[in-house]
């Protein structure tokens, strides 16, 4: 019968606190994993429901987590871009210059909480970019886009160790090409702005990095890489996430709509990207 340890994080708790949630684990000993963060050894399975009620009181990130298994066990790590590795959604940024924001963040949301066709609200949010200057992209790029905190950790974790980062987004290989290059991630994969004398034209060249693609693109990965499937992990945020994430081994919900948090294997929602080293720390 495999062992769990129950990991618990996202803020400071009083000594009090952790004995508590030790005894309603049923778990013998807690070994910090930082000022934030905590390992509950041998932790039991059936408590998970008065576990989870617990710590939304509390404001804290738990999971359960087989024990022994270390990032080291992982090969992959396939995440999302925007709102997930990078604080922004790039497309909202775009149409911010063009004093339409509101507007096509109002299509994002709806689209990431899984009410709209992904690929139907990205080619009508494209072509509301009709026009705009392609050197702008630069601008959003070096204006607005910053990393989420525990990305760098989390990023140089997985080299250390040896797992595969690749970047997959529904935004655009502007964003993620740039983030590829200056991060030194493996992989980069997203959807193309068709470009015409320097100008946006409102269109989308070649196929949509839609749910169904993320989730390809990880299977291709994976096999590429002779891992199986619980050798890895993904990250993400939206109904656009859901395919990529039930695809692998570890499925994070990280922010993320309630959609995604209810279905993902584990949901971070007060932790940073660093929260997932947590998860599976030495």
């Amino acid at each position: 019968m495999s062992s769990f340890n129950l990991i618990v994080q996202g803020k400071a708790l009083a000594m009090d606190v952790l004995a508590e949630l030790a005894v309603e684990a049923g778990s013998p000993a807690i070994e910090p994993l930082g000022k934030t963060a905590w390992r509950f050894l041998d932790a039991k399975a059936d408590t998970r429901e008065t576990l989870a009620q617990y710590c939304r009181e509390l404001e804290c990130d738990w999971a359960f987590v087989p024990a022994g298994i270390t990032l080291e066990h992982f090969g992959l790590w396939m995440t999302d871009m925007d709102s997930t590795l990078i604080q922004i959604e790039c497309i909202d940024e775009i149409a911010g210059l063009l004093g339409i924001k509101d507007k096509v963040s109002a299509i994002t949301e709806r689209s990431m909480a899984g009410e709209l066709d992904f690929t139907q609200s990205l080619h009508e949010r494209v072509a509301l970019l009709a026009g705009l200057k392609e050197s702008t992209l630069k601008t959003v790029y070096d204006k607005k886009v910053k990393l989420t905190p525990g990305a760098r950790e989390l990023i140089a974790a997985c080299q250390a160790k040896g797992v595969k980062i690749g970047l997959i987004s529904g935004g655009f290989t502007h964003f993620t090409n740039r983030l590829k290059e200056e991060l030194g991630l493996d992989y980069a994969i997203a959807n193309t702005l068709e470009v015409v004398h320097g100008r946006l034209t409102g269109q989308v060249k070649g196929p949509v990095i839609d749910a169904q693609a993320k989730a390809d693109w990880l299977v291709k990965l994976r096999n590429e890489l002779g891992l199986r499937q619980d050798q890895v992990i993904a990250t993400g945020d939206g109904a656009n996430d859901l395919q990529m994430l039930a695809a692998a081994g570890v499925g994070i919900a990280f922010h993320a709509k309630p959609v995604v948090r209810y279905q993902a294997h584990v949901a971070l929602t007060y932790s940073g990207l660093d929260g997932v080293i947590n998860l599976f720390a030495d």
